[in-house]
Formats: structure tokens, C-alpha cells, sequence
């Protein structure tokens, strides 16, 4: 990137992203107005890591209010490291062990909740379903109760018309 027409090397540019990742996690305001870099250009650099994997909350947010993006990015980078690689990232990032396995823990139940709602709305829609259709059978007999009825209502009609009234005799 460049600034005044120089351009950044990749270690300027590294070293300037990592400022923005935990433990540091400048914001991008100050680290424009100490490097003279636009906030666009940071932003950039920053979506660019986040692309790459890289977790970069910025903007001096604590670990407990990163996105969830962001600690999904951790759990994915700490899923396979033993218990000493694990704590050396701990240290480096400025974060705990039980963070990042209270993220792990969250992300592992996330698709079980996903399932488990989508069974139990799946079973809903199927009682749903069922009592349509009863509400549907009931309908059927009650119209054709309600055409036999007016259908006896117009018979007994024309049969006074013919024969008379029964009430008079």
C-alpha cells in the first residue's frame, strides 16, 4: 500500500494489522492518526486478514465483545493445538484457555440447537398439518349436513306448494 506515493512492505503492513489483534486491539482512529494511514486503508487491511483466518476484533474491544465471527476464527485457529501450543497462543493473544473453550463449546452446540428447533418445528408443522386437515373433514361434513338440510327445507317448500298445509286439516 502506499502512503504519500511510498508503499508499505508486507512486515509494515503485518506489523500494523497485528496492532489491531488481541492483546493489542487498537483501534483503527488511533492508528491512523499515529501512522498517517486512512481508516479506509486499515480497514481494508483488517477485512483482508479477517479473509485470511485471521481474528482482528480492533477498535479496542475487550475478548468478551468480539463477534462472533471473530471467536469462531479462534476456535478454528486453537482446534487442533496440543495444551503447550495452546497456552503460548493464550499468551500471545492476551486471552485465557477457558475463553476460548467456552467459544469452542458454543460453537460445537450451535448446530445441535439448530437441529433440535428444526425437529421440534418440523413436529409442529405435522400437528399443524393433521389438524388442518381434520378442521377440513369437519368442514366437508358439516357443508354437505347444511346442503341436505336446505335440500329438505326446498322439498318440504314444494310439498306444502302441491298438497297444502298439513296444519290446516
Amino acid at each position: 500500500m502506499k502512503k504519500n506515493g511510498v508503499r508499505y512492505s508486507r512486515e509494515q503492513k503485518e506489523a500494523i494489522v497485528k496492532r489491531m489483534m488481541p492483546p493489542h486491539n487498537e483501534s483503527v482512529a488511533t492508528i491512523s492518526k499515529e501512522e498517517g494511514i486512512t481508516e479506509v486503508t486499515l480497514y481494508k487491511w483488517r477485512k483482508s486478514a479477517r479473509e485470511a483466518g485471521v481474528a482482528t476484533p480492533g477498535n479496542g474491544q475487550t475478548s468478551d465483545k468480539w463477534s462472533s465471527q471473530d471467536k469462531f476464527l479462534i476456535v478454528m485457529e486453537t482446534f487442533a493445538m496440543n495444551e503447550t501450543e495452546l497456552a503460548e497462543y493464550c499468551r500471545k493473544k492476551g486471552l485465557y484457555r477457558e475463553q476460548i473453550e467456552a467459544w469452542r463449546v458454543a460453537c460445537l452446540q450451535a448446530n445441535g440447537q439448530v437441529f433440535d428447533q428444526s425437529k421440534e418445528l418440523n413436529g409442529a408443522l405435522k400437528e399443524e398439518k393433521k389438524r388442518a386437515k381434520q378442521l377440513e373433514k369437519d368442514l366437508q361434513k358439516k357443508e354437505k349436513a347444511l346442503a341436505e338440510a336446505a335440500a329438505l327445507l326446498l322439498l318440504r317448500k314444494k310439498a306444502q306448494a302441491i298438497w297444502g298445509d298439513d296444519e290446516e286439516e
